[in-house]
């Protein structure tokens, strides 16, 4: 009987053969926090370890809040900066490099093969890049820091294949949006999304990483796209360590196998307050927005500001709407003011921030009044995610995003003529 990539992933780590529903103990080959590191290290100073386990295993951002909006956080920032130099830890990127799940594949660490924990939900992302990768809690990663040791059990794994050709303004994000919506956001519970299929295949990097990013707003475990030769182009000159291009058995049992003919799929909208409440653009056309938020570690990339751009170019955000840009690092960033997208987005009227979290879980910049409304291409809308319980968020795709900031209403990007 084959294996699927979980199970071998799995095997390898834990150096034994297992299989879907066994529990084994593994070490990580990288361990990642952000700006909650600080309260790990609390954690694991009541463990009462002098010293993490590894520090070349570890990787610290501080993305979530900066740069610090008040002396909490200003604070919270100093203890990770004293920590990190205290335990030796070189893979440190402060608040000039990015969003963590951007900056780590940038950054060389996302690599075919390796087993990748972090202390947040969308860790998932690193799928994209064929590893496995997974979001795990504060205390766990704090036992991490200290024995280098955490138990896992064995996913089981359903296959997302995706065929076809995209339709113009039709785009990844919005290929699992529905996929979500079909799942509902417990279909997938603790278990491992595999896509697959000639549409995955075509896909881009970025856009690989959008279907994994979101895996866990349907209970997935991790995500999984099969690497191939875009996924070595992509990690050229980023690392020099090796790696191993781990795939699916043709004989591996997978719980359930859902197909999907992009071809005759339009925009999608997530409305709140929840990611699988998913409808087509057309039934909420003509909603009015405050704010349309572009960015953030599921569409910041230099693919999804080309995109918004070609939209936005020539044109003006529509009166009493904002909209605000987040590239998803400094990197991004810099690439995109080299291509002129920056001056497409302040022509336009965007107020343009540093790479951050910030407004995705209303923690810094773009938080959100009682009885406003946003269209964001983040992946979570729930009440309050930025910043007010009585404010409402829909998702969609960049391109739905611009459209929409144009309208002052959410709108459908298919009806809007872009810039060549």
């Amino acid at each position: 009987m084959g294996k699927t990539f979980a199970e071998k992933i799995l095997s390898q780590k834990a150096n034994r053969d297992v299989s879907a529903g066994e529990i084994v103990s593994i070490s990580p080959d990288v361990a990642l926090s952000h700006d909650n590191t600080a309260a790990i290290s609390d954690h694991f100073r009541k463990i009462g370890v002098q010293k993490v386990f590894d520090p070349s295993k570890l990787v610290v951002v501080l993305d979530h809040c900066v740069p610090a909006a008040d002396e909490k956080y200003a604070r919270n920032h100093k203890v990770i900066r004293e920590f990190v130099a205290e335990q030796g830890i070189e893979n440190f990127h402060d608040l000039n490099t990015g969003v963590c799940h951007q900056v780590l594949p940038e950054k060389g660490h996302a690599l075919p093969g390796r087993l990748i924990l972090g202390s947040d939900s969308h860790t998932t992302s690193y799928g994209a890049f064929g590893a496995f990768a997974a979001g795990i809690g504060r205390t766990e990663m704090a036992v991490i820091w200290a024995t280098g040791q955490i138990w896992l059990r064995v996913p089981e794994t359903f296959r997302v294949r995706a065929d076809g050709d995209f339709p113009e303004m039709v785009t990844p994000k919005d290929l699992i949006l529905k996929v979500i919506g079909d799942i509902g956001a417990d279909g997938g519970l603790y278990r491992a999304a595999e896509y697959c299929g000639s549409a995955v295949e075509a896909m881009s990097i970025s856009g690989r990483m959008v279907l994994c990013n979101m895996a866990v707003e349907m209970g997935c475990k991790i995500g999984y796209v099969e690497p191939d030769a875009k996924t070595e182009t992509w990690l050229q000159g980023r690392s020099t360590a090796e790696y191993e291009m781990v795939s699916s058995d043709d004989d591996a049992t997978f719980s359930e196998e859902r197909a999907y003919d992009v071809g005759a799929l339009g925009p999608q909208i997530a409305r709140p307050h929840t990611v699988d409440n998913v409808c087509p653009v057309e039934e909420v056309a003509g909603t009015p927005i405050n704010q349309a938020l572009l960015g953030t570690c599921t569409n910041g990339r230099l693919e999804d500001l080309r995109l918004a751009a070609a939209i936005l170019r020539g044109n003006k955000v529509a009166g009493g709407t904002r909209l605000l840009v987040f590239p998803a690092s400094m990197n991004v960033y810099l690439n995109a003011l080299r291509e002129g997208l920056i001056e497409t987005f302040v022509e336009a009227g965007a107020v343009v921030m540093n790479p951050g979290c910030g407004p995705c879980l209303g923690a810094h910049e773009g938080a959100l009044a009682p009885g406003e409304t946003c269209i964001s291409t983040s992946n979570r809308n729930f009440k309050g995610r930025m910043g007010c319980r009585e404010a409402e968020v829909f998702l969609g795709s960049p391109a739905t995003v611009a459209a929409s900031a144009l309208a002052g209403v959410i709108a459908d990007p298919r009806t809007v003529e872009i810039s060549q």
